[in-house]
């Protein structure tokens, strides 16, 4: 059997904590089954790839939810998922020049386009 390949796309951090978390969390329990998945951040979204970032947003509702900053370092470090940047969102959240977390690559729309030749979307 072919092994099932997902993109999350995910449009969520501050402004909606709790999505962001719940994608974030999917994701991290996917993988513990060997799942091939990575990101595409655009809008809002694109703001976790920020380092230092995530550790900021502490209004989670859910407490099913592990923090988001705990969840990225669990998918970047444990599980080496890539967190793609829209790169027509750089610019406008000021992500110009700022440090990223691990994994994370600015990438046009057109690779989004690409990746979902072959892979499931999970869109958050």
């Amino acid at each position: 059997m072919e092994k099932k390949k997902f993109i999350f796309i995910v449009n969520h951090s501050f402004d909606d904590p709790d999505k962001a978390a719940g994608a974030l969390q999917l994701a991290v329990n996917m993988k513990a089954f060997d799942i091939d998945l990575d990101f595409f951040l655009i809008n809002e979204g694109v703001l976790l790839a920020k380092k230092g970032f995530a550790e900021t947003i502490t209004w989670q509702k859910k407490d099913g939810f592990s923090p988001i900053h705990q969840l990225l370092r669990t998918l970047t470090e444990d599980f080496d998922v890539h967190f793609y940047i829209c790169a027509s969102c750089v610019k406008p959240y000021g992500l110009e020049g700022t440090e990223l977390i691990r994994n994370a690559m600015p990438k046009p729309g057109s690779y989004l386009g690409e990746l979902l030749l072959d892979r499931q979307s999970v869109s958050f």
